[in-house]
């Protein structure tokens, strides 16, 4: 497991250094910097995979401040429970129908992340989701193919980046890679390969190893 989640590190280290390299092209354009939190609001689905890297940087914060963030995260689910009966421990999306989870992620929600410090910054900065070191800038392959044509509206306020061939990465194989780890993760939990599991961060700061597996299982029968 472990190994594995440091393999999921090196495929991070990637989008960050091609975020990296966006903005030193771009210092003008790209408003994006350690401690901007203008993206850190509200829910949204990250994988399990994510899950267990973001969780290994949660178990290195101080104790007294992981107990902190440890009760709120398990009242914001409480919170959503409430919103939706069949949303319960171990808080795994894929328990409801698709259709269902907008009501527990609302755009308007503003909410501020969990993990945010006092300050801005993030507290699991380097184990932060794959989705929060892809925000901000447009997907937009070496191919040409856009894999999402939206961007941070503090970016590129006077310039269509689209237009931005240096923008462009290889995200089609970094995202197949990332599924093969998923698959590879599944597989040592289950003995499945599945595709999906999904939750939110703070299904993951409360994740308890010994109940999502029979969970996993069971989405799969």
């Amino acid at each position: 497991m472990e190994a594995l989640l440091d393999r999921y590190g090196e495929l991070l280290g990637e989008v960050d250094a091609w975020f990296q390299r966006c903005s030193e092209r771009h210092t003008d354009l790209i408003a994006c910097h350690h401690g901007c939190s203008a993206c850190c609001r509200g829910l949204f689905d990250i994988t399990l995979l994510d899950a267990f890297y973001l969780k290994r940087g949660f178990d290195r914060l101080p104790e007294p401040l992981k107990a902190e963030i440890f009760a709120a995260a398990t009242q914001r689910l409480e919170i959503l429970s409430g919103v939706n009966p069949a949303f319960v421990e171990p808080w795994l999306l894929n328990g409801i129908p698709e259709g269902d989870w907008d009501a527990l992620m609302p755009e308007e929600d503003e909410t501020p992340c969990l993990l945010l410090s006092k300050t801005g910054g993030c507290l699991v900065y380097t184990h932060r989701p794959m989705t929060c070191r892809l925000n901000g800038i447009p997907l937009i392959d070496v191919s040409g193919e856009e894999l999402f044509d939206e961007w941070c509206t503090l970016n590129f306020t006077e310039e269509d980046p689209r237009k931005f061939a240096d923008l462009r990465f290889a995200f089609t194989d970094l995202f197949n890679r990332e599924l093969l780890l998923f698959r590879e993760l599944l597989l040592f939990l289950t003995g499945t390969a599945l595709n999906e599991v999904d939750l939110f961060i703070p299904a993951a700061i409360v994740m308890d190893h010994k109940r999502i597996v029979p969970a996993v299982i069971a989405l799969n029968n």
